[in-house]
This record gives structure tokens, C-alpha cells and sequence, in this order.
């Protein structure tokens, strides 16, 4: 390259500039007659005579784009390899050293402070993770998945994802009539610890409460980790896998081996339901439970310690199945709608996600249960009053300010609907409910919509093709959606995947516990239509982080129309009046752990389960422990050790201390009872539930 641009030059050298001579242009006038040399002084040719310095210098100086990508990929790998080299070189203590240097001395970590303590590995502990955060891994995948064989395509470094993302969604969904595998697919999921330890390389989900239990004594013969397939229904882990006989089994096991010690059980997230719907599988005869008896949990289980559970679902849930959003997605959709809902360069990120999530039918365990009895309506809420501001204020009252010439001004906090889960437009979300003019939807027309007939269409299918304008009108014209209405509107919208859903799943309130039907497994995983089991030494433990907002409700909008389009999304421009609005980005923000809200982890401990009831017969003590949320003062810190986060709380010192000494035969008044930061337990008060 360099020798034909030189070559070139040689050939047809540029003619200099005006401005190009360093003396400037009256020399170069003055110079033309001095430096005129005579004809046969000349060179007889331009070609033949090698090029000046200055040429060559010249030519050298040129900058090609080629010459700028390959400096920035060996900058780029150079500073790699230099870091790397550091980073391995370095003693493993250096960043403790340098984060103590900066914060001062770090405590002890759970483990070591508690084995300084004398205590020691008692009860076997039986970990069951959430959704998605266990690895799933390949055993019988199509043409385009070849060399996938017992590798992860989730979890692990997601190396599939950008190397094959049809493929990789293909082999993730699942069918879309049976919820089970597609033909000619088996994606299963990992065994063992290592399931869920880490759910990418470097971020954390079970490791470190694992390690911090190895150090009081505990190893695999007495931890076991319940891994499962978290896209199926739950009675489909036991009906493909058997994968709740499996459970039941290894608990068995363990408690057998370590000198018939009961088990202590920590479920994390979605898992927190699977175990409630394990605690009435293992009960009800077979074949459609156990058969393991109504005393079984009693022998077996001393106590559940739920971390971050969704028992009453999350309005996530709904903007998920709704529009494949939450909060961040929204904005990022806002700000790039190319990059996620259009067919800019194909993509149609935001169709495929929905296309392959639709298909999980674990996703419906974790839409509202109770309806307006527990979420409120659209007059009200149990939340009712919070103020959504960096630090709550002692009194519940208005608050008091000053204007500009010093005289006080009363401010009132501004009010908030949180039990219109769904409205569309902020002055829908906004107005008195007397003034909301809702046109039923669920008998309306749905219309006509040929999108189903193109190609590209049936590649991304999400139900709302079949919706049509009428259909997408009236939804729009209902204007404001309860958790009452959420299930009605979700069988409007998506009747098939609800048609599966229905099968495994139910989102009220039982009048009578002891009708029979609510001896079918649908049922088992609704607090609010099952009992505990009977088993009155057994503790249940509600534990999750608060003080973080967390999406509550949501301002929606109709997306501009488009082929195969989602129809609606999260109206991201609707913010609320000032920095201390529960409205941000078109979300309504609530206190929680950024995921669960307070009202769905914490109201059955605090009021439904508590003491004797109908949902807890035997009287099972339970406890409410919350974890305050302190985020990392550094990045040394990395996700911090206080941290009320919904996945961040399993590094959380106070949570992991306490289930340590859980599982070290500690009960829950030892470990201090009950731990409130939030108003769950006035919240609770409102919520008008037959007990």
C-alpha cells in the first residue's frame, strides 16, 4: 500500500499551495527568477528521479482509517494484557488492602466472625434459586446448535447469545401448546452447587453465603442445591424431570446422614413459590402429589428462611408479559426505539424477547394474587400516603416549608394511585376515579389485522398479531387496569398463553380452604388458596431488603403502528412534579428491594400467616426480617455488603449472619424476632382479609 501511494506521488506530485511555503509568498515571487536554473540543468524526468525526504516524509505522515482501527485495537489489547498481567500479578490481598486504606478496617465476614463464635454446621441446608438465575445447559438441540452439547446457553458467559441469537431463542422457548420442550430439543438444567453459584463469571448468587457456610463446617454432604428447569410450570419440573421427587429424596437423605437434624431451606425469589408448592406436593398422595403425608414438612423441615419472595407476585410481572419492559428497558426503548421494536437491521429485539418469555410459563406465577383486596382499586391502597423521597420522614403528616419571604407554606405530598397497576396516560393515573370513563373490553370486537399472513411476522409471533385495531382500541378505552383486572386483561390479550397458565395457576382468594378443589396442584402455589403445611415446630422466615423504589405501577401509551408491532409501552415522558415523585420514567415507585415490592414479601408473615389462622392452621411462627438497604460507598466495595437488592442481599453480612445462625440451631427469637424498617405492618391493617 505504502509503495503505491509513493509511487503515485512520484508521479503526479500536488501542486503547492499559497500558503504551503514557510516564507511566504513574497520570496517565492522574489525567487522564481533566482532559482530559475537553465533547461539542461533540469531533470530530464519527474519519474526516473528518486523521491526527496521531504516526499517521502510526506507520504509516511498520511493517516489512513486501516492505520487508526488497527491503533485502536492494539491499544485496546495492549491495556488487556497489561491489566491482566497486573491483575494476576498482584497479591490477593492488595484490594482488601487498598479498600481498608480508603474506608478503614473491614468486619469479619459472616463465617469467620460466627466460627470465632464457636459455632458449628447442624441443620443440612437446602438452597433453592429463583428464575433465572440457575444455569440451563444443552443435550439434544437442531442443526444450528452443533457443538452446544452439555454447554450452558444460560448463565455462563452467554457466549451464544451474540453468536447465534435465533438459534439461541429458538432452543430457549419452549412450545407454545404444551410448555414443555420443543421436538427435537432437550435444554435441562445444571446439578449441584455450581448451578447457581454464580450466575456469570464474577457476579455472585449463591457463592457467597456458600462460602461463608463452609466456614462454620458446612460442605456438600450437607448443602444441596435444588436446581430446575425455572421456565417450566412447577408441576412440569415433577411431570418431565422429577424433579420434585428428586428434592424430596436428597432432603430425606440429608437429614438421614446428619444425625436426623431437620433441614433448613432458603428459597431466593421465584423460588420461594416453587418451595411453597413443594411443601403441598410432598403432602397430597400420588400420583398428582408426593405421598409423602400431612406430617412429612414436620419431620423434615425446622425452617424455610425466604429471601426476597414475591408470594403475592410482582407488577414486574405484568409489564414484562404486557410489553417485555420494566422500568430501564423503557427509557433505553424511549431513547432508541431502532434499536428494540423496529426492523432496523432486523433486530426486533424486544418481539423475540416476548416470543420466547411468553412460552415460560413460570413467568404467570409471579403476576398479582388477591386482586383488589390486596393491591387496592382505583380509589385506593395499602400504600396509600408513602413518599417516595431519599429518607422518610418522621411524622406522617403535611409537610412544612418556607417561601421565598420566610413565611411557612404547607406542602402536601402528592397523592398516588398505586392500585391502578396499568393506565393509560398520566391524566388517567392521575384523575379521581369518579372521573375515569372505562368502556368494557373483555366482550369488545377485536378486528381484523393481515399481519399474521407475513413471513417475518410468524418469526416473531406474540399474540398481538391476532389482536387487531378494535381489539388494541379497547384496551386502550378501559383506561385504567387494577390487579383485579390485570388477569381479565391478559386473557384478552394473550388468550393462549393464559389458556396454558390457567392450568397450573390461580390468582385469588379461597373462601373455603377445605373445599376439595383446592386439592389440585394449581392452588398449591397461592398463599391466599392454600394452608401451611401441619407443622407447628416449623419457622417461616420473610427476609428482603428495603428502601429501594421499586415499580409498583405504570403510565402506558399506544406505540406507533408498525408490522408485528408490541402495541403498547411504558409512556417513559410521564415523570411526576418534582425530584421526590413517586413517578419516574413512567413508573410508579414503591419501597421494596427494586423487584419485590414490601406489600408482596412481607404481608403473609406479618398478618396472614401470623399466628393461628385459616392459612396457617397449626399456628407456624413466622418473622419478618428486613434488611435497610446501603448501597456501596466505592467501587472497591463492589455490590456491597449491605445491600438490600433483590439478588445483591445474598452478599448482604446482617441476612447471611442470620441464616448462618439459623442453620447453626438458632431459633427466630434468638436471632432478635421481628426486624421492620417499612410500614408493612400498618400497610397491613388496611388490607380487609378474612382470616
Amino acid at each position: 500500500m505504502s509503495l503505491l501511494r509513493r509511487r503515485r506521488q512520484q508521479q503526479s506530485p500536488p501542486p503547492p499551495s499559497p500558503g504551503d511555503d514557510s516564507n511566504g509568498s513574497d520570496h517565492d515571487d522574489k525567487d522564481k527568477d533566482k532559482g530559475k536554473k537553465p533547461a539542461q540543468e533540469q531533470p530530464s524526468s519527474s519519474a526516473s528521479a528518486p523521491p526527496s525526504k521531504e516526499a517521502g516524509r510526506r507520504a509516511r505522515g498520511k493517516w489512513s482509517c486501516v492505520d487508526s482501527c488497527c491503533w485502536l485495537v492494539g491499544c485496546v489489547c495492549s491495556s488487556w494484557w497489561l491489566l491482566l498481567f497486573l491483575y494476576n500479578a498482584m497479591p490477593a490481598s492488595f484490594p482488601q488492602y487498598v479498600t481498608e486504606a480508603i474506608t478503614g478496617p473491614l468486619p469479619d465476614p459472616p463465617g469467620v466472625k460466627l466460627q470465632k463464635e464457636g459455632l458449628h454446621a447442624k441443620h443440612p441446608v437446602i438452597f433453592v434459586p429463583g428464575i433465572v438465575t440457575g444455569g440451563l445447559e444443552l443435550w439434544e438441540g437442531h442443526h444450528c446448535a452443533e457443538g452446544l452439547f452439555r454447554k450452558r446457553l444460560w448463565g455462563g458467559t452467554f457466549g451464544d447469545v451474540y453468536k447465534r441469537p435465533l438459534c439461541w431463542i429458538e432452543h430457549m422457548s419452549l412450545d407454545n401448546e404444551t410448555g414443555l420442550d420443543k421436538p427435537g430439543i432437550r435444554v435441562r438444567p445444571v446439578t449441584g452447587l455450581v448451578a447457581a453459584d454464580y450466575f456469570v463469571p464474577g457476579y455472585f448468587v449463591w457463592a457467597v453465603l456458600i462460602a461463608n457456610l463452609a466456614r462454620i463446617g458446612y460442605e456438600e454432604k450437607n448443602m444441596y442445591m435444588a436446581a430446575y428447569d425455572w421456565r417450566l410450570s412447577f408441576q412440569n419440573t415433577e411431570t418431565r424431570d422429577q424433579t420434585l421427587s428428586r428434592i424430596k429424596s436428597n432432603i430425606e437423605l440429608l437429614v438421614a446422614t446428619n444425625g436426623g437434624n431437620r433441614a433448613v431451606v432458603i428459597p431466593h425469589s421465584m423460588g420461594v413459590l416453587y418451595f411453597l408448592h413443594f411443601m403441598k406436593w410432598v403432602e397430597a398422595p400420588s400420583p398428582m402429589g408426593g405421598g409423602g403425608g400431612p406430617d412429612w414438612c414436620a419431620k423434615h423441615i425446622k425452617a424455610v428462611a425466604n429471601i426476597g419472595g414475591p408470594f403475592l407476585g410482582v407488577p414486574k410481572a405484568v409489564a414484562g408479559l404486557f410489553s417485555s419492559e420494566a422500568k430501564d428497558v423503557a427509557v433505553a426503548r424511549a431513547i432508541a426505539p431502532e434499536m428494540l421494536d423496529s426492523d432496523f437491521l432486523g433486530l426486533q429485539t424486544l418481539r423475540h424477547l416476548m416470543r420466547m418469555t411468553r412460552t415460560w410459563d413460570s413467568t404467570m406465577s409471579m403476576l398479582p394474587k388477591g386482586g383488589e383486596t390486596i393491591w387496592g382499586g382505583l380509589d385506593w391502597s395499602p400504600e396509600d400516603g408513602f413518599e417516595c423521597k431519599s429518607k422518610k420522614r418522621k411524622t406522617n403528616d403535611s409537610e412544612v416549608s418556607k417561601d421565598v419571604h420566610g413565611e411557612p407554606v404547607e406542602v402536601n405530598p402528592e397523592p398516588v394511585n398505586f392500585g391502578r397497576m396499568v393506565s393509560f396516560g398520566k391524566d388517567v393515573a392521575e384523575a379521581p376515579a369518579s372521573n375515569i370513563e372505562q368502556i368494557e373490553f373483555r366482550d369488545a370486537v377485536k378486528g381484523n389485522n393481515l399481519a399474521h399472513s407475513n413471513t417475518s411476522c410468524r418469526d416473531v409471533w406474540t399474540e398481538y398479531q391476532e389482536l387487531g385495531w378494535g381489539g388494541i382500541k379497547a384496551v386502550s378505552d378501559y383506561k385504567a387496569f387494577t390487579a383485579g383486572s390485570i388477569i381479565d386483561l391478559f386473557n384478552f390479550v394473550a388468550p393462549r398463553m393464559m389458556q396454558r397458565g390457567s392450568v397450573h395457576f390461580s390468582y385469588g382468594i379461597a373462601d373455603n380452604l377445605d373445599d376439595p378443589k383446592y386439592g389440585h396442584y394449581k392452588y398449591w402455589s397461592n398463599p391466599l388458596e392454600t394452608k401451611l403445611p401441619d407443622a407447628p415446630e416449623m419457622e417461616i422466615f420473610s427476609m428482603y431488603g428495603v428502601g429501594i423504589p421499586t415499580e409498583r405501577a405504570y403510565v402506558y401509551k399506544l406505540s406507533p403502528q408498525a408490522e408485528c408491532y408490541i402495541p403498547f409501552q411504558i409512556d417513559a415522558s410521564a415523570e411526576g412534579g418534582d425530584e421526590n415523585s413517586c413517578l419516574k420514567g413512567g413508573v410508579y415507585m414503591s419501597n421494596g428491594d427494586e423487584t419485590v415490592p414490601v406489600l408482596s414479601s412481607g404481608y403473609m408473615c406479618a398478618k396472614a400467616w401470623r399466628g393461628k389462622t385459616r392459612f396457617n392452621p397449626s399456628g407456624s411462627k413466622t418473622y419478618v426480617r428486613e434488611y435497610s438497604h446501603s448501597p456501596p460507598s466505592n467501587l472497591l466495595e463492589g455490590r456491597g455488603t449491605q445491600s438490600g437488592a433483590h439478588v445483591d442481599i445474598m452478599g448482604n453480612f446482617a441476612l447471611m449472619e442470620d441464616i448462618i445462625r439459623i442453620a447453626a440451631g438458632a431459633t427466630g427469637e434468638e436471632i432478635g424476632g421481628d426486624q421492620v424498617y417499612s410500614d408493612i405492618f400498618k400497610w397491613s391493617e388496611k388490607i380487609k382479609l378474612k382470616l
